[in-house]
């Protein structure tokens, strides 16, 4: 069994390398990505002409930071601490200045004489991490304070015609000709971390020169899915029940290459401010690690300071991860989320309060380790196990074996009574999967081109149905014999949001199943009354919807008559889409003991 998984993995790694797309036709795949797949966080510094105390000269600026002390390798120093692998440099930002921290031919805005760009890629390929710049599409806030941060008639004599650089194309030629500098005097240089679109790039080609003339860079989007790019970013969500489960809110499912962008101080601005705020360290743990829960990325934003160093209280939790996360390590790096595309147990809610995440080693897809981030009111664990055979439970920080039992597809942990304040992290070692259906045919009432029933079983997640705006509409799944069935295991597709909305005005944006009801039949023509009527909970990876137990049949009939997203929300409202459905007809049985 073990080695059928690990095949399964070397398939779906293979198709990803052969380049198949998303529903934005976007490169899921290519090498240059694969040291940011391999990574679990990133340090996002947000450091520029404006960071407190502010400055409107670019030379008082630069001196401030050189005679403050400005190190490169602390940053690289507190980024480790993180277990971070890259760092993105956001000084060319519209709220910063539009500062430059490297010396440039370009006149436009603040431009450094001293190369801290350069510095800090030296400094960080040294201990072999890597750095990525960030560039704004933006140029409204050009007058913020009452101070001009972007000088026209400089660039317009340096280009021989008048550039307004305060209109959103004149501002995306200038930062045009910043990206081709920057791209050709930095090889060292990782990519490009861009905060949105602007026309001008798009219309003149800029994503297809960089891909040229550099396809080993990385381009990554703020809170756009731009197909050209290689990375999704996700800033800031808030909103979420509980409060630290960031993957709740958003939109981009796996394989897509996806980031997390969140504030260590959860208050004030994303760059220093003169303050020390106070950290959040159940969030700020809980977001770290569901993140990874969800294969996504973490970019934690910390306020640098002029001189580059971080307030105390940003240096005290780092301190503390660093030590925190060294004995969890092997669950949180290295792993796939489970309960999504990679298999796994069911993460999110669990029993008496319980709430955590699941990860599934690369190397051993049978090997999955629970993360308890809220734990349960007493001293046992119930968790779905999604057709999973456990075989031994071990407490990953102590190496304390737990006796388990397992039954009616679930696997309860007993005895504990060590809960971790934030994390309680378990190693499910598993021996193998059964119970389920395997050749299991489907047909639909409703499918979108591209996108048939039959995808719902064909045991890929790299391709799923699409109901095509049409709800209510059924989905009939042939079992090819007649035989006990017990659940339906869905995965439904992970591209809109699960959590409260009600900031914005919406109470819920998900795309998901809300009515159900399931029929059976021996013939697929006679259906009868329905043996199963619901509302499906609205949450991310594997859902399931139990049946009687004395349920036996060929056909299984799941009729959606409603999905979450109200008709106010159009992005979401009836695209109801799946990546696949598994009929169980058992669930293995079993204990262990402790040692």
């Amino acid at each position: 069994m073990r080695s059928k998984a690990a095949a399964l993995l070397a398939v779906l790694a293979l198709a990803l390398t052969m380049g198949v797309t998303s529903s934005a036709r976007a490169e899921l795949f290519n090498p240059r990505q694969i040291w940011l797949r391999n990574s679990t966080a990133g340090l996002f510094l947000h450091w520029g002409m404006r960071t407190s105390p502010g400055y409107t000269d670019c030379a008082a600026w630069e001196k401030a930071v050189t005679d403050g002390g400005w190190d490169p390798a602390y940053w690289v120093r507190e980024a480790r601490k993180l277990h971070a692998s890259y760092l993105v440099l956001a000084s060319f930002h519209s709220r910063l200045g539009y500062s430059r921290p490297w010396p440039s031919k370009i006149p436009g805005s603040c431009s450094t004489k001293r190369d801290f760009l350069g510095e800090l890629i030296t400094a960080a390929r040294a201990k072999g991490l890597r750095v990525i710049l960030y560039m704004t599409d933006d140029p409204k806030w050009h007058d913020e304070s009452g101070h001009e941060w972007l000088d026209s008639a400089a660039y317009s004599a340096y280009k021989g015609k008048s550039v307004d650089l305060t209109t959103r194309p004149g501002f995306g030629e200038f930062s045009w000709d910043n990206f081709v500098e920057v791209m050709h005097n930095y090889p060292g240089l990782s990519g490009f971390w861009i905060d949105n679109d602007n026309e001008y790039w798009e219309q003149n080609g800029l994503y297809e020169l960089i891909r040229k003339e550099r396809p080993d860079m990385l381009l990554s989007n703020n809170n756009e899915d731009t197909p050209i790019m290689d990375t999704v970013s996700n800033e800031q969500k808030t909103g979420m029940t509980p409060a630290y489960d960031y993957p709740a809110a958003t939109w981009t499912p796996m394989p897509r290459l996806t980031e997390a962008d969140f504030k260590l101080p959860t208050k004030g601005a994303w760059w220093y401010d003169g303050s020390d705020s106070d950290i959040d360290y159940p969030l700020s743990v809980g977001r770290y690690i569901t993140n990874a829960g969800a294969s996504i990325k973490n970019l934690i934003a910390e306020t640098a300071m002029v001189n580059g160093k971080f307030p105390a209280k940003q240096e005290a939790f780092n301190d503390f991860l660093d030590k925190y996360l060294d004995p969890i390590w092997e669950s949180i790096h290295g792993t796939e989320g489970g309960g999504y595309m990679y298999g796994g147990l069911q993460p999110g809610a669990w029993n008496d309060g319980a709430y955590g995440t699941v990860t599934v080693a690369k190397a051993d897809p049978f090997r999955n380790y629970l993360h308890v981030l809220t734990r349960p009111s007493g001293d046992t664990l119930t968790v779905r196990d999604n057709g999973y055979r456990v075989a031994r439970v071990t407490d990953v920080r102590t190496g304390r074996r737990f006796a388990f039992t397992q039954a009616n597809g679930r696997v309860t942990i007993s005895g504990i009574t060590n809960w971790d304040r934030y994390d309680t992290a378990f190693r499910v070692d598993l021996a193998g999967r059964e119970g389920l259906y395997r050749h299991v045919a489907a047909t639909a009432t409703a499918s979108a081109d591209g996108h048939p029933a039959a995808n719902l079983t064909d045991g890929s997640y790299l391709n799923y149905w699409d109901a095509n705006a049409t709800v209510p509409v059924s989905i009939t799944l042939d079992l090819r014999r007649r035989g006990p069935v017990r659940f339906l295991a869905i995965n439904q597709r992970e591209n809109s949001p699960t959590h409260n909305r009600e900031t914005f005005g919406r109470k819920e944006d998900s795309a998901r199943i809300k009515d159900y009801r399931v029929y059976v039949s021996d013939d697929g023509v006679t259906w009868g009354d329905p043996v199963k009527t619901g509302v499906l909970e609205s949450a991310k990876a594997v859902r399931f919807i139990d049946l009687p137990t004395a349920t036996t049949a060929r056909y299984i009939k799941l009729e959606v008559d409603s999905t979450w997203a109200a008709e106010s929300v159009p992005a979401f409202f009836k695209k109801l889409a799946i990546d696949e459905i598994h009929v169980g007809w058992g669930s293995p049985t079993g204990r262990g003991g402790a040692r």
